[in-house]
């Protein structure tokens, strides 16, 4: 039984499963880590969007990512989530070699240029401030400085989680 399975919002359950097993195989990564970052991102919701960035979908696609994915964020709302699949593993494949834990993975969804940068690295780009990044994700900003670190963000992974539930998040593989 895969973590947070019973949270799944779609009608397609046994098909999502079945093919969230076979995308984490083929990634080569735990499938609880994929469950963990859609629960986190979307509550397992496929049509899930965020009224401010437009963010929709399982693992929340901006509507860039989308588009570069080849399809919008619109589309993704209206797909089951069995078919959102396609594109999230279209998303993480680049990344492949690079996740190895669950925050590794959920880096890879939230701020991609952080993964695999040492746990006092800033998130920011040239064209995105700390403090913006901080205050439009003010519940992963956990000490509230208006910037948020590899180490924070790894703490913010497991928060809200049962401790089963972390211990399972920390399994290299299921």
């Amino acid at each position: 039984m895969l973590l947070f399975e019973s949270s799944y919002k779609g009608f397609d359950k046994a098909d999502f499963l079945a093919k969230v097993e076979s995308l984490s195989a083929r990634l080569g990564i735990n499938p609880d880590w994929l469950m963990g970052v859609m629960y986190k991102e979307s509550r397992l919701n496929p049509g899930a969007v965020n009224g401010t960035t437009g963010a929709s979908g399982l693992i929340q696609f901006m509507p860039n990512t989308a588009a570069s994915l080849g399809t919008s964020v619109e589309a993704l709302r209206t797909m089951t989530g069995s078919g959102q699949l396609l594109y999230i593993e279209k998303y993480y494949r680049p990344y492949m070699g690079r996740i190895n834990s669950f925050p590794d993975l959920y880096l890879a969804t939230f701020f991609p240029a952080a993964l695999g940068k040492s746990d006092e690295y800033v998130m920011q780009t040239s064209r995105l401030s700390a403090s913006l990044i901080a205050g439009q994700n003010p519940a992963v900003d956990l000490n509230g400085d208006k910037q948020i670190t590899v180490a924070e963000f790894k703490q913010y992974c497991y928060k809200g989680f049962s401790v089963e539930s972390v211990e399972a998040l920390k399994k290299k593989r299921q």
